[in-house]
């Protein structure tokens, strides 16, 4: 789907800098951008100038406020307040400037903590979300609601706004916030400084028993363009009314204890690796089903242990060493 313009809101974002990257090499358009610093997100009122400004024919809604689970355990109003009022600006206001296509981008957390495996996009509003992220999967939950409403509602006037779930992403870009990021910069960072240290052994949160699916998100990035620019007809032959969302995930999975072994392995730690079991562990298993998306056609290029690499290499660049 050709477009003149493409606001890719997020871009400094691990994922919104990586569909930015794959729309650069991939495409003529003119890609918008803005700053936290230059656009507030949840101000409605700054959105509607931006939007009303710029007018782009596309929109790739990959902000957010992230985090692990200590994050989302110590900051759930934030969590849910930020993430409710980004996408509700959004969303509305490129409808309200005559938007037709926008991806908004969620999270597997969206599913029950205690969903089949692995997760199909109906088991969404099934059950129990996990307690330590509800704040979170709630404002995405309501992010795919919202893109379901405007199209119910408005899509007969050409509105086509999607969702697309990603499972764990990890890559080029990431929060290495000593406290407030996801598990692999987690472990990627903490592993190394003890490295550094010369420490005998790093301490992890829970059993190690979880397993969890990651996806690097230069592939995610491949995913969102994809889903983005598939015939409509397409891609209403794998949704409904009511969910209207798809899964991209890698396909396989892994237990936190194994990954933190992988991640020793690259980053060359000697040390011994101990589970806190009085830590919370999370859901027991997230595991995404993404058939449908690839019997579209799109499927994840770069295996874990090379992803894994190039993310610790991309560390070491932005911390200097």
């Amino acid at each position: 789907m050709a477009a003149d313009k493409i606001f890719v809101a997020g871009h400094r974002g691990m994922v919104g800098s990586a569909i930015n990257r794959a729309l650069s090499s991939q495409t003529s358009c003119t890609i918008v951008t803005r700053t936290r610093a230059e656009l507030d997100l949840t101000d409605q009122a700054a959105v509607r100038k931006f939007f009303r400004e710029e007018r782009p024919a596309q929109v790739y809604l990959a902000a957010a406020k992230v985090g692990g689970i200590y994050a989302n355990n110590s900051l759930p109003a934030e969590f849910i307040y930020s993430n409710l009022m980004i996408e509700t600006n959004v969303i509305h206001e490129a409808w309200s400037s005559g938007v037709k296509r926008l991806l908004f981008l969620g999270s597997s957390c969206i599913y029950p903590k205690f969903a089949d495996q692995p997760m199909k996009e109906e088991a969404l509003l099934s059950g129990q979300l996990e307690p330590t992220n509800e704040p979170y999967a709630l404002a995405k939950i309501a992010g795919i609601k919202l893109c379901e409403s405007y199209n119910r509602q408005y899509g007969q006037d050409g509105v086509d706004y999607r969702s697309i779930m990603p499972t764990n992403l990890y890559g080029l870009g990431d929060n290495y916030h000593p406290e407030y990021s996801h598990v692999v910069p987690a472990l990627i960072r903490r592993i190394h400084e003890a490295k550094m240290k010369g420490l005998s052994d790093v301490i992890i949160w829970g059993t190690g028993k979880p397993r969890r699916e990651f996806l690097n998100v230069d592939d995610m990035a491949e995913a969102s363009i994809f889903v983005m620019n598939m015939p409509k007809t397409q891609y209403d032959s794998f949704i409904e009314p009511m969910r209207s969302h798809l899964n991209a995930g890698f396909g396989s999975d892994v237990s936190i204890r194994d990954l933190a072994e992988l991640i020793k392995k690259i980053v060359g730690f000697a040390g011994d690796l101990t589970f806190d079991s009085s830590k919370p562990d999370g859901a027991p298993r997230k595991l995404l089903d993404s058939s449908r998306l690839r019997s579209a056609g799109w499927s994840p290029k770069v295996p874990i242990e090379e992803g894994l690499s190039l993310a610790y290499q991309d560390f070491l660049l932005r911390e200097g060493v």
